[in-house]
């Protein structure tokens, strides 16, 4: 077990009973009573920030974990299937713990962290961007480029964005995964 001089950003730990991976943190050594350690931490499997003071010397749980890459195979049932690049070892997630899943793409590279101990998936995150044809959109006029204006479109993986009105369907273009926003046709 640690205390709170080891702590340091990155470092997950465990606190009331959920995981936790510290943002920041500042030691504070007062003029009068005692030092204290004030810390931002994100809980893991739901996002949430939080901030937290802890007492000098307070013991605290550390919890390994570990990034590794995987490939993502195929749906099957309730999970998806994704497949370990280094030793072809298979692993199958819930639906409900990939977010933005509409972009998952089969042979896409994705990054798991596990808690290390439990071999257990605790987040999953998908590449920044993503590169996928437009399967269906209306038709685009020509010249159609002065305005901001977006229509909808369908990609291959199914999921429906909002493109310029230049965008024809068959064209290559680049989403933004986290926030599923079109950023640019791709030249073949």
């Amino acid at each position: 077990m640690a205390n709170t001089s080891d702590i340091k950003n990155g470092l997950c730990i465990k606190h009331n009973g959920k995981l936790f991976q510290i943002i920041e943190f500042q030691h504070v050594k007062p003029g009068k009573g005692p030092a204290f350690v004030r810390t931002k931490m994100r809980q893991i499997e739901s996002g949430k920030v939080l901030d937290h003071t802890f007492s000098a010397g307070h013991k605290i749980e550390t919890v390994r974990i570990e990034n590794r890459d995987y490939q993502y195979l195929y749906q099957d049932g309730d999970f998806y299937v994704f497949m370990n690049s280094k030793n072809y070892e298979q692993v199958n997630i819930a639906l409900a713990m990939v977010e933005k899943a509409e972009f998952l793409q089969e042979g896409m590279m994705v990054n798991i962290l596990f808690h290390a101990e439990e071999e257990l998936p605790l987040v999953i995150d998908l590449p920044m961007h993503i590169i996928s044809e437009i399967t269906y959109t209306e038709p685009g006029i020509k010249g159609d480029t002065a305005t901001n204006s977006m229509k909808p479109a369908t990609i291959a993986t199914g999921a429906e964005i909002r493109v310029p009105l230049f965008i024809n369907t068959g064209e290559v273009i680049k989403i933004d995964t986290r926030t599923g926003v079109y950023v640019e046709r791709v030249k073949n």
